[in-house]
This record gives C-alpha cells, sequence and structure tokens, in this order.
C-alpha cells in the first residue's frame, strides 16, 4: 500500500514545485528527478505483483470519504466557472455538470452508500497500466521540457505559461495512477472527472480561439460520459440487488447483477477513449502542444477509456450489450482509418489512427473471450509505445522543418538521419512484422474468427487503409529527392533522450511479444 500511496501522492510534490518555480535548470531538475522516482517505484509496484493473483488494500479513514467528496464539489465549481462566456450551442455543459454534482451529493447525503472493505487493488492489467503511465508517461514529460522551450521560441507572441503546463501534467500522473487502482467506484469516478479537467485545460493551452473551442468541446464529450458514471454508481447504489460501489464486486456480480451499470460505464469509457460518436473531441485535441497529444491523447487518458471497458468485459461476455459495444468498436476502426488515408496532417493521421487502434481493442473487449482480452492487452501495450514514439517525434520534426505536413518530410532520412530512423521504427511498429501491432492485430483477428466472423470482416477492410497510408507516410520520410536541405538545428538534450527512450522499448518488446503471441495462438 505504500507504493500505491506514493505513486498516487508523489506526484502532487513535483506539481506544486513546477506551479512556483519559473527558473528552466531547476525546471529541468524536479522534472527528471521526479519521473524517475515514479518509473523506479511503477517498475518496483509490478515487480512485487505482476503475474500473480489480484492483491486488494483496506483503508479505514471515514475522512477520506469526505475528502473526496470535497474534491467532486471543487471541480464541478471550477467546471461552471470556466463555462463564463460559452456559446449557445455549449450550454449543456453547465446543464451536465450540474446534474453530476447533484447526483453526487444526493449520494452522499442520502447515508446509503455501502461500506468499502477494499479501496484500492492491483491486478495484471491495472499493473500494465501502471507501467504504461510511470514509464511512457514520464518520458513524455521529460521530452516536453525540450519541446516546449522550443515552443514557446517558434510562438514569440503567446505568453510563457510552462509553469501550470508541468503543473496540470504532474496532477494528470496522479489522477491516472488513482483510475487504474483504486477499487471504490465513487473515488474511481473522482479521478476520472480530473483527467477530463487536465485535457480540457491542456488543450486550451495555446489561448486562441480555436483552442478554446476545441477544449470546450472535448470537456463536453467527457462530460457526458462521465454521467453515465454517475448514473452507474446510483443504480449500484439504490437500484441493485446487492448493492456494492466496489469495482471487483461489480464485475464478480456477472451479467444478471451488473449488465445496468456496466453499460452504463462502458458509454463513459467510449466518450474518453473517442469512439464514433465521441470521436471529434479527440481530433480537435491535436490543437495542444504535442506532448498533450502524446501524453493525454494517445498514451494514457484515452487508455483509461479503453481500461474500463476491458475491466467491464467479462460482464458483457455473451450478452446482446457486449455485442453492441464490439459492433461500435469495429465501426470505429473501419471508418476512422478510412479517414486517415485523406489526410497530410501527421497529427491528424495519428489521431484518426489512435481512435481506430482504440475501436479495435474495444472490439475485442466487446467479444469478451479470453483470446480476445489478451489480443485487447497486446493492443494496449504497442498501441501505446508505438504511438507515443510517434507524436513526440513528429513534434521534434515540425520544430526542425516547420511543417507537420507528411509531404514537407520526404528525405527526411537523409537530411536528419536520426529523427528518421525513430519515425520509421514508430511507423513500423504499428503496422510491420515482428513489431507488436501486427503481433496484436494477428491475435485479434484469430480471436474475431473464433467469436465474431462479422467482426473479423470489418477488421479485414479496416486493416486496408492503414497499410496504406503507414507505407505512404514511410515512403516519403525514406525517399530522397533533390529538394531534401540539410538542417543544421539539433534536437535538444531532452528531447533526444525521450525518443531514444521509447524508439528502443518499442525494439525491444516486438521480440518478446512474437514468443508470448504464439504460444496463446498455438
Amino acid at each position: 500500500m505504500q507504493q500505491i500511496s506514493f505513486l498516487l501522492l508523489f506526484p502532487l510534490i513535483p506539481a506544486v514545485l513546477l506551479a512556483i518555480v519559473s527558473h528552466g535548470r531547476t525546471r529541468n531538475i524536479i522534472v527528471w528527478f521526479s519521473s524517475l522516482a515514479l518509473i523506479f517505484v511503477s517498475i518496483g509496484l509490478a515487480s512485487n505483483y505482476l503475474a500473480g493473483e489480484p492483491a486488494f488494500f483496506q483503508i479505514d479513514s471515514p475522512h477520506l470519504d469526505k475528502l473526496f467528496f470535497a474534491g467532486e464539489i471543487i471541480l464541478s465549481v471550477y467546471f461552471l466557472w470556466r463555462c463564463f462566456g460559452i456559446k449557445k450551442k455549449e450550454l449543456y455543459i453547465p446543464v451536465v455538470i450540474i446534474i453530476q454534482a447533484a447526483i453526487m451529493i444526493f449520494l452522499e447525503m442520502s447515508g446509503k452508500l455501502p461500506k468499502v472493505e477494499n479501496a484500492f487493488y492491483v491486478d495484471n492489467l491495472s499493473l500494465i497500466m501502471v507501467l504504461i503511465i510511470g514509464i511512457i508517461g514520464t518520458i513524455i514529460c521529460i521530452y516536453a521540457l525540450g519541446y516546449m522551450k522550443e515552443y514557446h521560441e517558434h510562438h514569440a507572441e503567446m505568453s510563457d505559461g510552462r509553469r501550470g503546463f508541468f503543473f496540470v501534467f504532474f496532477i494528470f500522473l496522479s489522477a491516472m495512477y488513482g483510475v487504474v487502482l483504486c477499487n471504490n467506484l465513487v473515488w474511481l469516478y473522482f479521478f476520472w472527472e480530473v483527467t477530463t479537467l487536465c485535457s480540457f485545460v491542456m488543450i486550451a493551452y495555446p489561448k486562441t480561439e480555436e483552442a478554446t473551442r476545441n477544449a470546450f468541446h472535448a470537456l463536453g464529450m467527457n462530460l457526458v460520459g462521465g454521467l453515465g458514471f454517475t448514473f452507474a454508481i446510483l443504480y449500484c447504489v439504490f437500484f441493485s440487488k446487492q448493492p456494492t460501489i466496489e469495482l471487483d464486486k461489480l464485475i464478480h456480480a456477472g451479467p444478471a447483477l451488473a449488465i445496468v451499470p456496466a453499460c452504463l460505464i462502458c458509454f463513459a469509457g467510449l466518450a474518453k477513449s473517442a469512439q464514433l460518436p465521441f470521436s471529434s473531441w479527440l481530433l480537435g485535441a491535436m490543437v495542444a502542444p504535442t506532448p498533450v497529444s502524446a501524453l493525454l491523447h494517445s498514451s494514457t487518458m484515452v487508455k483509461a477509456g479503453v481500461f474500463i471497458i476491458i475491466k467491464m468485459a467479462p460482464v458483457l461476455q455473451h450478452t446482446n450489450a457486449g455485442l453492441m459495444l464490439a459492433g461500435v468498436g469495429a465501426v470505429t476502426f473501419l471508418m476512422t482509418s478510412l479517414m486517415a488515408v485523406s489526410q497530410s496532417n501527421a497529427k491528424r493521421v495519428l489521431a484518426y489512427s489512435t481512435i481506430a487502434n482504440l475501436g479495435l481493442i474495444v472490439t475485442c473487449a466487446g467479444v469478451g473471450t479470453y483470446e480476445a482480452l489478451w489480443a485487447a492487452i497486446l493492443l494496449l501495450i504497442f498501441h501505446a509505445l508505438a504511438k507515443g514514439l510517434l507524436f513526440i517525434t513528429v513534434g521534434t520534426i515540425e520544430h526542425k522543418i516547420g511543417s507537420r505536413d507528411i509531404e514537407d518530410m520526404e528525405g527526411l532520412i537523409k537530411v536528419k538521419p536520426m529523427l528518421g530512423m525513430i519515425i520509421i521504427i514508430g511507423i513500423a511498429g504499428m503496422f510491420l512484422a515482428p513489431f507488436g501491432m501486427l503481433i496484436s492485430k494477428w491475435a485479434c483477428l484469430k480471436a474475431l474468427i473464433d467469436g465474431g466472423p462479422i467482426l473479423a470482416v470489418l477488421l479485414a477492410y479496416g486493416s486496408a487503409p492503414t497499410l496504406f497510408f503507414w507505407s505512404k507516410w514511410m515512403g516519403k520520410i525514406l525517399s530522397v529527392s533533390e529538394k531534401s536541405k540539410e538542417l543544421e538545428s539539433r534536437v535538444d538534450g531532452n528531447e533526444a533522450v525521450a525518443l531514444l527512450s521509447l524508439a528502443i522499448p518499442t525494439v525491444l518488446t516486438c521480440l518478446r511479444s512474437e514468443a508470448h503471441t504464439s504460444e496463446l495462438l498455438s
């Protein structure tokens, strides 16, 4: 429990320090030290419990319930305050906020919230997420040190908001640890909404009209999903035959007792993971600085959505609700893969690809068989690695060549060999053998053929355009033309460390993935 407490509370310390400190070198020291500490403890927690039985942890402190309730009210008040000046088409946002707050106040005042025996837990899935947050998340934080410095050099007209930027980054890491380790649904909901807050603030960072509108759009879509979460808790307390607000007990109750709250929580997961019809918020979020796209909108926050859906898979297996969920994921995968083909903006290609691959994970979770869930987890791991690497590489390339258009990356392998090789590794990680994403899709196809042939057909049709746009992009980078010009500017040291820190594991994990998947499918 000490390691869990550290992961939840420690990020608050660098968050506060970074909100105060404006000196660049001091900021670097704080971020590096804090990131290494989180990496070390995340690996330590995983080494203690990974591959073992789920472990549960009790906390006997009634004051914590009041603290979380106060936090939920503060969040609601803050959201309502930010809603001053919104446009008419966004008026639904404060309505949703008020409804959510009213439900949580009613639950707290009713006195009927069931007693929680185990407030926190660890299992294999949550530990995988801990490693993604603790390693990939902190590497992106280190990358942001160099990127944000160059970002403000390229946007001299913009006020320097890096103190608030890094403050929100570490708050987000704390909230993500809470999402994947909380067994108390009320506490989990609080952390869930904190990730929504962080996403809203970070998308609005450029302070342009477009960024503000896209931030509110993302806020609205995620709050609508959060409303489903509050209704799920309400159902668990007042309408369930076995009232509980413990995640493990809800899952073990099975479809007969838990199908309604499971569907409501999956609805929240669909919104968080930007599945159709919620996908537009993630595309709009690409106006944010690249570290935000890499961390919140590719590697971690959207993974919270598919994480909770995978958790609910045992309840939805062999049900019409599970089949509908799988259908939503499969259609999302097909449609967004097709949409990516027409894009030349690298970040939009990555955004569509992110939504598509999350759809594939949702499809596997909806099917819910052992093989499908293994495929979903493999997709979760390898997508976080490869897509995080791709996003930060695109951010660095944009600063070096002055464009994020794929056409302008022609001959990158010649003018910037290191960047060219790293982005090739990221692209290969998404669609070439023996990298993990292709192997994961193979596992997914095998599971869908056994459990839902129609879904397998959608996977096949959706995979074809992905082959096209990844091949096109790779070809542009590897081609050499007379237009290619030498670029003298060097990559910032923090960015270089982050790029290599994600590129090397992307290569190494393909060796392990091939062996594990072959064993699984044999």
